[in-house]
């Protein structure tokens, strides 16, 4: 059990350098706000961040709204306004969440300064329609994206084109009113205008990019969407962006765990991608044919999902195509799991298997090869006893990966 328990320790490294409650609180320590401040809050990790705002500010904090996914609230003073909305779809909670938004902005004085605190999961949490499209084409987009092995930047990018608030659409709803926006980033590349599909950002990266593929049902839709503004406009002028926490924090903090505990350490500088079996099997054959180190890893893998997935998310399935290549192995344990403490559709942060994980899910009844074609390894992993569960992290830098070979 110690190999296991010690990567569970280097896990929660990572989240700890990560916490958006700590990196808030260290960006305004150092940024020095001195007017009255409106704090606006976007993400799975809006909570913890709105408690550093709140922390740093105090009583120059005038009015904040907090818009996460449910279950992530947390205790706040009455001026805090909190709102619950869908992820990973968005809903009718995230379009009511969209509304709360422009009318918070609009309510503060010309004058104001704001401060815009965005972690992943906006993209499907706060929402505007345009005109012509509705909640349930929304809804079809969304379930597309999710299951089309497309990456993040691809899937904001169809976002931000049925939406009136994203791809710097919300800039110009400020007035003018300065800005400061801190991002916590979950996305490759660490590219602003991709975070929470860059509410506040010009879209830059897929203009020279080839077109991307896409249902023709969708193609529609997306020519309903108003133009984004583009990026000399003026209603980015006021705003000042920082990234204040992002993977290659937290991979650096799990290493030095990994080091701490005794271990030899290769911390990957690479961030990984790609589909999840394949990725994982090339993982485990790292594990099976390299030296005996700790390996650490990070990314955001993606999943082809069948018609009707089972119980499970990306780490999950990434954990089960390792599982299966390191059966019968003694030496080898994996972690795959989410920064957030959600994996896909889950309350599992995603999985810790070893050389004897499909012994144990085998034992109950389980196939393995099923649970990976029908998505379904969190059912596997619930009767091998190879979940992680963290409940709410307080933070979203992707996910880490992290092998150790004895």
């Amino acid at each position: 059990m110690l190999p296991r328990h010690h990567l569970i320790q280097a896990y929660q490294a990572a989240l700890g350098a990560v916490d958006g409650r700590r990196c808030v609180e260290r960006a305004l320590e150092r940024l020095q706000l001195q007017d009255r401040v409106y704090v606006i809050a976007i993400g799975k990790a809006a909570a913890a961040m709105m408690h550093g705002a709140c922390d740093v500010l105090a009583g120059r904090l005038q009015q904040g709204l907090l818009i996460t996914k449910a279950g992530h609230i947390d205790v706040f003073p009455t001026h805090i306004k909190q709102l619950e909305a869908g992820h990973p779809w968005p809903t009718q909670a995230s379009l009511d969440a969209g509304k709360a938004l422009l009318k918070f902005i609009h309510s503060t004085p010309k004058d104001a300064r704001l401060l815009f605190l965005i972690s992943g999961g906006a993209s499907s949490l706060v929402e505007v329609l345009p005109e012509g499209i509705n909640i349930a084409e929304l809804y079809r987009v969304n379930g597309w994206l999710l299951g089309s092995g497309l990456d993040i930047h691809a899937m904001n990018h169809v976002r931000k084109a049925v939406s009136s608030i994203k791809g710097g659409r919300l800039a110009q709803q400020l007035g003018g009113r300065t800005t400061q926006l801190l991002l916590i980033s979950d996305v490759p590349g660490d590219d602003p205008a991709t975070i929470g599909s860059g509410l506040l950002m010009p879209e830059i990266l897929l203009s020279t990019e080839a077109p991307l593929d896409l249902p023709e049902w969708i193609e529609t839709l997306m020519q309903k969407g108003c133009p984004a503004p583009q990026i000399n406009e003026s209603c980015f002028e006021n705003i000042d962006t920082e990234i204040i926490a992002r993977l290659s924090d937290a991979k650096h903090a799990a290493a030095e765990a990994g080091r701490v505990l005794g271990y030899e350490v290769c911390e990957h500088a690479a961030v990984l991608g790609g589909d999840a079996v394949l990725l994982g099997r090339q993982l485990a054959s790292e594990l099976l044919n390299g030296p005996e180190v700790m390996h650490v890893w990070g990314g955001e893998t993606t999943v082809c999902l069948p018609a009707h997935p089972g119980r499970g998310g990306r780490n999950q399935h990434l954990a089960m195509a390792v599982a299966i290549e390191l059966a019968g192995e003694e030496n080898i344990t994996f972690l795959a799991a989410g920064s957030d403490g959600t994996d896909g559709p889950t309350n599992d942060a995603g999985a810790l298997v070893d050389g004897d994980t499909l012994s144990r899910g085998m034992a109950e009844g389980l196939e393995p090869r099923s649970a990976l074609q029908n998505a379904d390894a969190g059912t596997f992993f619930a009767a091998s006893g190879d979940l992680i569960q963290t409940g709410p992290t307080g933070t979203n830098v992707m996910d880490l990966m992290i092998g150790l070979k004895q």
